[in-house]
């Protein structure tokens, strides 16, 4: 998520300025984590990061037609999706939207020694979500706990974080809900432009792109534990941002894709081909979703640059949030319609930093009338008024950030 301020409790402890990376909490104490992560939980943040704000315009939200009919919640199962034309569609044909919510945690708990998950994910949890009638839940990952790194306690990484995940994406089928598993935060040294931990090379940040050394061990795992499950969806990299890296925009959209040395960036890059490739070498053909840059918020160039994918299962993944350069109907008429007509298209994070729903609805209203897929961002328990955090408690009671996402996707059923 596109979300600053934040800071990083244990590891490089700065407050970050305000242009994306997934919401941190801090003020959390640690938690016991088991190797199942029934619950790993830990306190709740003290206070999370705060977003820039703008003037949001309430618009009452359009219902899904049945041409392009949600997933349902509580299903046998989640569909196996695939990418047909601009839509995605089921076994059947029949065309689908992922419909949702982010679950935090992941990316974070781990490398600061806190645990796995922030909050439960056991049943009564993964309930209390698909009672918002969500269909799709996306899960940030951490590239250094899931290969088990050295600094990462053995308790949190390895094949217990792997475990922990494999047993949250197995609860989440059980309610018929699509599990979205993405690369969140990653390895490499970065001190350029929106540099938010800039003294470690750790996996403690976003980092502007995917990075050489694990990244593609990273997929080429997580591939090989979930192609056996095509109704898993892999999202490849949470917010890339090489153009803030070089004034070049060729060459950050250049190096989006083909990786390799790129301007402005510390670190050899996996471009998203090496990571699709990757993917598809381990044996995978599920659903792949690649973002823009700016912090998945451009996709101006997505089609030009777009990865060759052997197995055609590609989609394009948005974020959005009401303080993002691309956040008014005309950037999506102008931007998003070229892309929305040729390929899916999720918008893996809508939000708003308002602590209320104006941004949202507008958002919800303008992606209904595309037939495109949206989740929102996040559910934990945090503040919304310091960022937007769509649940009070773990049953689902929303925040009025989360009202506004809860009863559309309730309206839609």
């Amino acid at each position: 998520m596109r979300a600053p301020p934040r800071l990083y409790a244990l590891v490089a402890a700065a407050v970050l300025s305000v242009v994306g990376t997934a919401l941190v909490p801090t003020g959390a104490t640690a938690s016991a984590a088991s190797a199942s992560a029934t619950t790993t939980a830990s306190v709740a943040p003290a206070d999370a990061p705060s977003k820039r704000s703008m003037p949001s315009m309430p618009s009452k939200a359009s219902k899904a037609s049945k041409a392009t009919e949600p997933l349902r919640p509580n299903a046998a199962a989640p569909p196996k999706l695939r990418a047909s034309g601009n839509k995605l569609v089921d076994e059947n044909g029949t065309t689908r939207r992922l419909l949702g919510v982010n679950r935090s945690g992941g990316e974070f708990m781990c490398v600061q020694g806190y645990g796995i998950f922030d909050g439960p994910v056991d049943d009564a949890s993964v309930k209390a979500i698909a009672d918002w009638k969500v269909n799709a839940v996306r899960i940030p990952l951490n590239e250094e706990c899931w290969l088990g790194l050295s600094h990462i306690d053995p308790a949190y990484g390895g094949t217990n974080y792997i475990a922990a995940v494999k047993a949250l994406v197995a609860r989440l089928e059980a309610h018929g809900i699509t599990p979205i598993v993405e690369l969140h935060w990653s390895h490499g040294t970065y001190t350029g432009g929106d540099s938010h931990c800039p003294d470690t090379a750790y996996a403690t940040c976003q980092k502007p792109m995917p990075n050489a050394q694990y990244t593609p061990a990273f997929w080429t795992s997580v591939a090989q534990t979930f192609k056996s499950d095509q109704a898993v969806v892999f999202d490849l990299f949470n917010e890339p941002f090489p153009d803030r890296a070089t004034s070049d925009l060729t060459a950050a959209w250049k190096c989006w894709r083909d990786g390799g040395s790129c301007p402005g960036i510390d670190f050899q890059v996996a471009g998203m081909q090496t990571l699709l490739n990757a993917v598809r070498a381990a044996g995978a053909k599920n659903l792949v979703l690649i973002p823009g840059v700016a912090y998945s918020n451009d996709l101006r160039q997505w089609l030009t640059y777009k990865p060759n994918d052997p197995a055609g299962n590609l989609a394009a993944a948005w974020h959005t949030y009401n303080f993002n350069t691309c956040s008014s109907e005309s950037c999506f008429n102008e931007q998003l319609a070229p892309v929305i007509a040729q390929v899916p298209f999720v918008a893996g994070e809508i939000g708003e930093n308002t602590c209320s729903h104006g941004y949202i609805d507008r958002v919800m209203a303008w992606l209904d009338a595309k037939g495109a897929s949206y989740l929102g961002w996040t559910w934990n328990t945090w503040d919304c008024s310091s960022g937007p955090s769509l649940i009070s408690d773990y049953n689902g009671t929303p925040t009025n950030f989360g009202v506004g996402l809860r009863d559309h996707l309730k309206g839609m059923q």
